[in-house]
């Protein structure tokens, strides 16, 4: 994991120093849009209104339009804020932390100790466990004021920002004000039908079963030859180069027949089909993605097909199986 952020947690005339990281990542398979008649890519581009040209992010800043006149913020506007220079995590109060409305629960960071002793920070954590307390904490992050819940997970202290309070709606649905009568009996069935499905909560027992699925799909259509020559796709012409065509033909078919032969060695893609039902199937499976570590591993078979941009050699490697078909 790399850091986004440096700082320090401040309560009272305590100080502890810590580096922050993002502590959720998406599994989801990465897909872009295509024309349907030709499979050509469609991109959109940040193109100026005015001049017509095709703008880059250096030169692009922010603006605000009240309906009658517009202001530019530029990037230098923006980090001259008080509130974007601060590189404090503010303590502002501890509260129970059984007051924090999960709905208002945003996005989590994990929090490292940052310095040549941990002390001060495994003194908060275990301060935090034994009080049952939530520290309720107000910093800046990426040009915004966030206010956040500071809490110990493991042996790790965490940030889960919060939503402000004007942006949790208030929900008024007139079907529930009316009265509605519930029998005794209709509620005991109710708690019979809860306690035959009660458990304990284990997040790895759950799969993405769609983008497992969604993965099969693509496995099965680079594998029947519906796969489209990427570098058509991306509307890059061959090279016509004739000095080493043979060489780079040779590679790509060793390539190939090397995918070929590591996808059929195991036979393991129809293994994925009782992830569903059964977590060690799911694991055993070579494409999971409900698990971190297994989602990582399909990710990185694919990208062989996602990154051909990158490289020439991998971008042709489907035009021959498109040849084939």
């Amino acid at each position: 994991m790399r850091s986004i952020w440096k700082g320090a947690i401040t309560f009272g005339l305590v100080n502890v120093p810590v580096k922050l990281y993002s502590a959720t990542e998406d599994h989801d398979v990465s897909l872009h849009q295509v024309h349907d008649a030709d499979g050509g890519r469609i991109r959109y581009q940040r193109k100026c209104e005015i001049c017509g040209k095709v703008v880059d992010y250096e030169h692009i800043d922010k603006a605000y339009d009240d309906g009658d006149r517009t202001v530019v913020i530029t990037g230098d506007d923006l980090k001259s804020l008080p509130e974007e220079r601060s590189r404090e995590i503010d303590v502002l109060e501890f509260v129970p932390s059984d007051q924090i409305d999960p709905i208002m629960l945003d996005r989590s960071y994990f929090l490292e100790p940052d310095g040549t002793s941990p002390k001060a920070y495994v003194l908060l954590r275990r301060t935090l466990e034994e009080t049952d307390r939530t520290a309720i904490v107000h910093f800046s992050l990426r040009q915004k004021t966030r206010l956040a819940a500071l809490r110990v997970r493991g042996d790790v202290l965490m940030l889960q920002t919060l939503l402000w309070d004007d942006e949790v709606r208030e929900a008024r649905f007139p079907a529930l004000e009316k009265q509605t009568r519930i029998s005794d009996k209709e509620l005991d069935m109710s708690s019979s039908l809860v306690d035959s499905l009660s458990d304990d909560f284990e997040p790895a027992d759950f799969s993405d079963d769609y983008q497992e699925e969604l993965r099969q799909l693509i496995d099965a259509k680079l594998e029947e030859g519906e796969s489209l020559d990427t570098d058509a796709t991306f509307g890059e012409k061959p090279d016509d180069d004739d000095g080493e065509g043979g060489e780079v033909i040779d590679l790509m078919e060793a390539l190939r027949q090397s995918v070929e032969k590591n996808r059929s060695g195991g036979h393991r893609k129809p293994a994925k089909k009782p992830a569903a039902s059964s977590t060690s199937a799911s694991a055993g499976s070579t494409k999971p993605a409900a698990k971190g570590p297994a989602a990582k591993k399909p990710a990185a078979k694919k990208p062989a097909a996602k990154k051909q941009p990158a490289s020439s050699a991998p971008k042709k490697k489907a035009a021959p199986k498109k040849k084939a078909s």
